[in-house]
Formats: C-alpha cells, structure tokens, sequence
C-alpha cells in the first residue's frame, strides 16, 4: 500500500532554512505528481506546492512562492521542500502527499517545522 514518511523537520529562528524530505513506496513514484500540504496549529490543511512527474514544472501558494523549492528524485523515491526565510506563520506540521494541488491523496505521519525566536 502507499506509504510516505517525512522527516526532518525541527525547531528553527525566523529567517532560518530547513529542508524536510519524504521517502515513498507502495506504488510507482515517478508516474505521480506529489505534493507538500501542511496544518497549522488549530487550522485545516492547506496546499503547499506540487510538482509534476518529471520534476520539471512546480507549483506553490503565494504565501511561499521564492522562499520554498519543492524537487525530487525519482530514482530514490524521494520528495523534498526546502524552506528558506522561514516565518513564524509557516509554523505547522509538514505532510507529502502523493498527486497534484487539488487530487492529492494518501499522506503520511508528518514532521514537525516550528519557527519562533
């Protein structure tokens, strides 16, 4: 079955830089676009980005669009978000999620991002 593990998510200052990470197995990783969606403290989930099957084309909500980088490496099943000039608003548990902006499905556990000084 579908299984997606995030890690490396952690406690960060504003203005700092985290890359969290998601290893899939259960189905064919580069035939799928995936996703980031995230909750945030007593909020419902919210869109991140996606990214198409061949990694050439990525998507992000405003609110992130030139500070995060969604890639991936078919060859290893991986899926990753580089954050960079992190807010205390971006605060929230990171989740991939396997399809597009508004197909995707399937999440994992999630990682933890915290921002505050």
């Amino acid at each position: 079955q579908v299984q997606l593990v995030e890690s490396g998510g952690g406690s960060v200052q504003p203005g700092g830089s985290l890359t969290v990470s998601c290893a899939a197995s259960g189905f064919t990783f580069s035939s799928n676009m995936m996703s980031w969606v995230r909750q945030a403290p007593g909020k419902g989930l919210e869109w991140v980005s996606s990214i198409s099957t061949a990694g050439n084309a990525a998507y992000y909500r405003d609110s992130v669009k030139g500070r995060f980088t969604i890639s991936r490496d078919n060859a290893k099943s991986t899926l990753y978000l580089q954050m960079n000039s992190l807010k205390s608003e971006d605060t929230a548990v990171y989740y991939c999620a396997k399809g597009g902006s508004s197909t995707w499905s399937n999440r994992g556990q999630g990682t933890q991002v915290t921002v505050s000084s």
